[in-house]
């Protein structure tokens, strides 16, 4: 029932994919330290964004109940809106990165991160509406949000991409905070700085 949406989910978080890239050497001090003072304040949100992802991954067993799937989808996509708003003020915080364009890549990135944060957050809400007493019509509940969401993880993705191209890439690259996370446990309890605490737990995985 939730395969859809854990297959949506695997092509998103491209901030998680594309930071975990390799580049060439390093041509200026200046954005090694920018790319530092990113990556210090993102491994955080990376790891609760790859911990909500194999939240969902875990909740998609054919007999899996449709609350508990509601409850996992609910908790995962507020981690995940929390993770991206994070992210943005992060990036905000940083400043421009000293590259060619900078500013203007900065500026987009920023406003896309926290444009999928309000997007994720938008998916929490319509997860939460879906009537989980009808199989049926929760599962064609699912379907429009995975639609959905694909559409959130391909599109208006390019200031990403361009913030993190050139020597800037090749910066983050070699920065262990800007490193693909391995899921943990799913759904870490929502740390302080991230505002309104995530639900304590996940729902049984043997569901």
């Amino acid at each position: 029932m939730n395969k859809k949406l854990a297959a949506a989910l695997s092509g998103g978080a491209v901030l998680v994919l594309t930071l975990s890239g390799c580049g060439g050497d390093d041509k200026s001090e200046k954005v090694n330290n920018w790319a530092k003072t990113v990556c210090d304040k993102v491994q955080p949100q990376l790891q609760k964004i790859a911990d909500a992802n194999a939240a969902i991954q875990q909740q998609t067993a054919d007999n899996s109940k449709p609350a508990d799937v509601q409850k996992t989808d609910s908790a995962a996509f507020q981690q995940i809106s929390q993770a991206y708003k994070a992210l943005g003020t992060a990036v905000d915080s940083a400043g421009p990165p000293p590259v060619e364009n900078g500013e203007t890549t900065h500026k987009d990135a920023v406003k896309e991160l926290n444009t999928s944060s309000a997007a994720y957050a938008n998916l929490q809400k319509k997860v939460d509406a879906l009537d989980t007493k009808d199989q049926a019509k929760f599962a064609d509940g699912l379907k429009d949000i995975a639609d959905e969401l694909k559409k959130i993880s391909t599109n208006g993705d390019e200031a990403l991409k361009r913030l993190q191209s050139g020597e800037v890439a090749t910066a983050m690259s070699k920065q262990k905070g800007c490193q693909k996370p391995t899921a943990s446990v799913p759904l870490h309890t929502t740390s302080p700085e991230s505002g309104a605490p995530a639900p304590s737990g996940s729902p049984s995985k043997e569901a």
